[in-house]
């Protein structure tokens, strides 16, 4: 959806370009992963306006339990969330999604100075930041369109008002132990010495659950999957036949996470962008992970990151979790600049 000309301070949009195209990245990235062995395609291109469009349709399938389970505990628990954060602070969401959860938030912090959300699918971004606009007038809201993984622009906040960055939906769950820890760093610095973290933590639990809520029996996760190769089809002049490849979700143990993939059901080649590559039967691409944490894990991880843990809150069958942190002085936390 279009901004309206000459907008004001509070509506206005901050779009984060690298010096190659958005496009350019996404070919890179691709080719990349397909040319590797074995071959993967990042799961942050998942999100175009389709895909975004598909996970929330996700979200409200009966197997997915962590889009409910966790707006279960922000409810449950949002007058203590609400005083860590404390009065007057500037919220700054990674990945904003639907904005159902940050809905409950923006409606019982006090005095908030600005919300600026940020992601990377822009018109999904924008569309939901006119909603906000709309239902929240008074409150600057300021979208970031960037890939929040990367380094990015801030539209200008007050300097005196206290930051917190929100990550919520478990998406800390697709990054890697490294790409992890460096995501942290990166958000204490955003925050400061003294801002803030909430975040969502998906808990580790029984594999049968697990598998289910990435393989619904609707298939619409498969087809959250799938709309990958559509997009590359759609952007990269791929030719790639969805109806050869299958989704698949796997539990591994060793490493704590569910993997999904894109499994070829033949032998066949397909181009990208004028390059072939080949797929043997049964042959997998990788496209995401969802790692899952302890409680007490996850606060260990985060104190070495940047974070001190203040409060943890989770369901009663301990599915999921919400976790505060404050960010630390650079000396005590070993953040680098």
């Amino acid at each position: 959806m279009p901004l309206p000309s000459a907008p004001s301070s509070s509506q206005r949009e901050i779009r984060n370009e690298e010096p190659e195209t958005e496009r350019d990245a996404f070919r890179r990235d691709v080719l990349t992963g397909l040319g590797a062995e074995p071959k993967s395609v990042p799961c942050k291109y998942f999100y175009d306006e389709t895909g975004s469009a598909l996970f929330d349709r996700i979200t409200e399938t009966e197997e997915y339990y962590p889009t409910r389970t966790e707006l279960a505990i922000m409810r449950a628990h949002i007058g203590a969330m609400a005083a860590e954060i404390g009065p007057g602070a500037a919220l700054v969401e990674y990945g904003s999604g639907s904005s159902l959860k940050t809905r409950v938030l923006l409606d019982h912090l006090d005095a908030l100075a600005a919300y600026v959300p940020i992601d990377i699918s822009r018109e999904h971004l924008l569309a939901t930041a006119e909603t906000l606009r709309a239902a929240y007038p008074g409150l600057p809201i300021l979208p970031v369109a960037a890939d929040y993984t990367a380094a990015f622009d801030l539209p200008d906040l007050p300097s005196h008002r206290r930051r917190v960055v929100y990550f919520p939906g478990s998406t800390i769950g697709n990054f890697d132990r490294e790409q992890a820890a460096a995501f942290l760093r990166r958000a204490a610095r955003l925050a400061g010495p003294g801002g803030g973290l909430l975040i969502g933590v998906d808990l580790k639990k029984d594999p049968k659950t697990l598998e289910a809520a990435y393989d619904d029996i609707g298939g619409v996760t498969s087809e959250f999957n799938l709309n990958l190769l559509d997009r590359i089809n759609r952007e990269l002049g791929g030719t790639f036949d969805r109806d050869a490849f299958a989704h698949r979700a796997v539990w591994n143990e060793e490493a704590s996470r569910i993997e999904t993939y894109l499994v070829s059901l033949r032998e066949q080649t397909a181009e990208v962008d004028g390059v072939a590559f080949h797929f043997g039967e049964d042959e997998a691409v990788h496209t995401e992970n969802s790692h899952k944490y302890t409680v007490e894990g996850f606060a260990r991880f985060a104190a070495q990151n940047g974070f001190a843990p203040r409060q943890a809150w989770t369901d009663a069958e301990q599915l999921f979790s919400v976790q505060y942190f404050e960010s630390l002085p650079r000396t005590r936390s070993g953040v680098e600049a």
